[in-house]
């Protein structure tokens, strides 16, 4: 009996401490450690790092990532002619934007024996979507977008004999000196046709609605419907790599996090897709209870392949570090893709009440 009090004692003692270390600023942090950017991938790592599910072919005749992306992505200064893309790309995706409430961007779609498919990305990476009987399905590609392009223009099907393709090549991202967060894309190599299996693409094992590489790309448990054990289906959870609790600095967290969308606040629990990844190791943030979906993912070496090459988070808080002279005070900072903003909060009667201390754009 005392050896098992002895280990409840010492197992609280190790947790006090990684939340003081995880959650708390002391006199030798660094109140947030920048993003730092790798060195792009060659192509051989790009080739020997690939996912085993993933065929690359080499393309004879290819639309060059150029043609493609100036062609793709080039601003209409006609405002009669940027109206009618706009109205016609609304019109050709409708029925995708409705089922999937606008989750996505499209690049192609097509019908294949009454089975409606369309290639779309969304703030995580490529997707298949895909419409039968009326009823939407997603599946998470597991490719990279700092090393994947899907070019906009697909001459070839997207579904041929069980499998999906889609031309493109291989890229680098490129930072735009004097645009803070923006990124720009640079091919490699041009010519390539991926491929990758519908049955491998298509693959639940725990049949939780997500597929298997989209939990295996962010952390979650592909054999658990319920990765986090709080009884609640990852496909309808919030929070899905955590269990939601209540303290006061959860509390903290929770009032911090985005309170807009330009999404309807009443679609957000079907989005089953959207999700804004935040990276943690602090408990308290970790079981924030929020009303739209989260990724909190590990800022260290857990990190997935898939997250160590794809840098898909845009907001970061810092650690929490207490007043030195009132006890219930602390200071925090928010950090967004080109901006900085520093609070004080201080608990009183169950509440927190914020003070900005100061603001920064880059």
């Amino acid at each position: 009996m005392k050896k098992y009090i002895l280990f409840l004692f010492l197992t609280f003692i190790a947790c006090k401490n990684s939340i003081e270390e995880d959650c708390f600023q002391n006199e030798d942090n660094k109140i947030f450690e920048p993003y730092i950017e790798e060195s792009p991938f060659s192509v051989n790592q790009i080739l020997d790092e690939k996912p085993e599910y993933l065929e690359i072919n080499n393309l004879k005749k290819f639309r060059s990532f150029k043609k493609d992306s100036i062609e793709g992505h080039t601003y209409v200064y006609d405002e009669e002619k940027s109206k009618k893309k706009y109205e016609d790309y609304q019109a050709k995706y409708k029925d995708f934007n409705d089922k999937f409430f606008g989750q996505f961007g499209y690049i192609i779609r097509q019908n294949e024996n009454g089975v409606d498919y369309a290639l779309g990305r969304n703030n995580l990476g490529f997707w298949l979507l895909k419409i039968y009987n009326n009823q939407p399905k997603a599946y998470f590609l597991g490719l990279s977008f700092s090393h994947y392009y899907i070019n906009e223009v697909q001459e070839l099907p997207i579904i041929n004999h069980g499998f999906l393709q889609f031309e493109g090549s291989l890229v680098k991202i490129v930072k735009v000196a004097g645009l803070p967060g923006y990124d720009d894309y640079s091919a490699i190599e041009d010519g390539k046709l991926f491929k990758i299996k519908l049955a491998d693409l298509e693959k639940d094992t725990d049949n939780d609605g997500y597929n298997d590489i989209f939990e295996n790309s962010f952390g979650l448990d592909s054999k658990n419907a319920d990765s986090d054990g709080d009884k609640i289906n990852d496909f309808d959870d919030m929070n899905p790599l955590f269990k939601s609790g209540k303290s006061k600095f959860t509390s903290l967290y929770e009032e911090l996090l985005p309170k807009h969308f330009v999404f309807d606040e009443n679609n957000l629990k079907r989005m089953h897709y959207f999700f804004i990844p935040y990276e943690s190791n602090c408990e308290y943030f970790q079981k924030i209870n929020s009303k739209f979906r989260i990724l909190i993912l590990p800022d260290n070496s857990k990190k997935t392949d898939y997250l160590k090459v794809t840098d898909i988070v845009n907001g970061r808080f810092s650690k929490i570090k207490r007043d030195k002279k009132v006890a219930n005070k602390f200071y925090i900072s928010t950090f967004g893709s080109s901006s900085t903003t520093d609070y004080s909060a201080e608990y009183k009667k169950g509440k927190w009440i914020f003070t900005i201390i100061s603001q920064t754009t880059v």
